[in-house]
This record gives C-alpha cells, structure tokens and sequence, in this order.
C-alpha cells in the first residue's frame, strides 16, 4: 500500500485513528508519497505484465496509484482500504470501468473464499499487530496457483529520526517495525510457506529533516503508539532539526533510510 508509515494498529482505537489520519492526508498524500512510490514500483515489476481476466485484490490502495497501473495491464481491480477519503480520491482517479470499491480491514477481508487471482499490497501490512492475521486472510481469499506480492517496514526503519528524537526526549515518535525473522514467521504461522523475499535498505534524501517529516506528515503520519499527547513544540523540532544534522553527507543533504521487505508468495 503506498500509505502512511508511523501507525500502529493494535486496537480499534488505533485503527479510528489510521483511518482519520489517512483521510485527512487523502488530499496531500500524493505529493508526499515519493517513496511509496519507489516501494510499489519495485512491488509492481514482480507482477506478470498481463493481467487481463485476472482479478487483483489492492490491499491498502491508499489514492489508488498502483490501482491505476494494475488496470493499465488489463486487471480488474478491487479497491481496499481502511479509510473512505483514500477510497474516493482512489476512484478519482481509477473511475468506474473494471474496478469496485471496498472499504475494510485487512485482517477480516470482507471476500468469498477463492474469489481472487492475486493480491498486491504495498506498505499496508506494518500496521497489524500480528501480520499472520491478514496473512491468513490473504490466502484464503486468493485462488489456488494465485500469488500474493506484498511490501512491509522492517525494523531499523527511519533510524536517523529515530535516534535523533532519543536525544530530545523519552517519548516514542517512530514506530517500530517487526524483523524479516518475524517476516518469515508470520508466513509459516499462516501456512504460507513457497515466497521469495527481497530485502532492500532505501534511503530517500531531503535538504532538512523539517522536509522529512513534512512528508510523513503529508501522507497521514500523525499517531504514533506511545507517544505523548498534544503537539510537539517548535523548540523540540528545532533541536531534532540540529541533532539529525550529523548524518548530513558531503553533499549536504540528510539521510532518511528505509529497511523494506518485498514479498512474492505463491498459494
């Protein structure tokens, strides 16, 4: 899913809360979504070029930019995401021919069982608490000789913000993220057992770490588990600003990297 990256879903309430954050974002989204983007390229050359007769299930398609591509190569798509905004600016922009709409959770697909040939989600599932759980979804839904392609945060993700925030105060403003271990667990867990799995560090580069979170912000960035409560003043940004200044490289600009994981399985 290109979606927002600093949400943790391990309750009803944190879910509310994706759900509110990615529809205020709907709007912005696209142009903060630059890594996303990356993400779901990658993702999106794992697929077969051809598509046509098939369906494909978008989990987390966010303003449906990947959608968009999916149809181009002739798929039916079908539209799923948490939050409505995201839905309506994904219909914006896919309209009406060969693709449906849903909205829902991952982790209780509101499909028959067998009904599609493939999923593609790109940076949605960092969200589940427990990612056996959509995983499991995810093969039940999916035919038989279908495949899932599927992209994820791992840990060490966004580290230079993160340690930078660590000199400032105690409070958790990054989420974490699971292992490529746990990865591999989640999928024996959910008996999805034939996968490749690609393993990519990505680093996206800004003039100042104000434009970083300016983009996290901008693709709906805004609750993070854990963290403290009300807005985080201008002083605390200032000095996060001076402490993410010695990962600055000769060039003078500011590192933002990603560890991702890319996934094909095969059910």
């Amino acid at each position: 899913m290109e979606q927002a990256i600093l949400i943790d879903s391990s309750s009803y309430d944190n879910k509310a809360a994706i759900a509110e954050a990615f529809g205020r974002a709907a709007v912005s989204y696209d142009k903060h979504a630059a890594f996303q983007r990356d993400v779901g390229e990658r993702l999106l050359a794992k697929m077969p070029q051809d598509l046509t007769g098939k369906t494909v299930l978008d989990v987390g398609c966010g303003t449906g930019y990947f959608s968009f591509e999916l149809l181009k190569r002739g798929a039916h798509v079908i539209c799923f995401d948490l939050s409505e905004q995201m839905l309506d600016a994904a219909q914006s922009r896919c309209g009406s021919d060969h693709v449906t709409y849903q909205q829902g959770d991952a982790e209780k697909l509101p499909f028959e069982t067998n009904s599609v040939d493939y999923v593609f989600s790109s940076l949605a599932l960092q969200w589940c608490q427990d990612l056996s759980v959509p995983m499991r979804e995810i093969r039940r839904v999916v035919k038989p000789q279908g495949s899932a392609y599927l992209s994820t945060l791992l840990d060490g993700s966004l580290n230079e913000l993160k340690q930078s925030w660590a000199k400032i105060d105690s409070y958790q403003h990054v989420n974490e993220f699971i292992s490529a271990n746990q990865v591999k667990i989640a999928l024996a867990q959910s008996e999805c057992h034939e996968h490749q799995l690609d393993l990519a560090a990505i680093t996206v580069w800004y003039d100042t770490a104000f434009a970083l979170m300016r983009d996290l912000k901008g693709i709906g960035a805004t609750h993070v588990d854990g963290r403290a409560s009300g807005l985080t003043s201008r002083k605390a940004l200032m000095r996060v600003e001076q402490e993410y200044q010695t990962y600055r490289n000769h060039q003078g600009l500011l590192p933002a990297t990603y560890q991702v994981c890319l996934g094909v399985i095969h059910l």
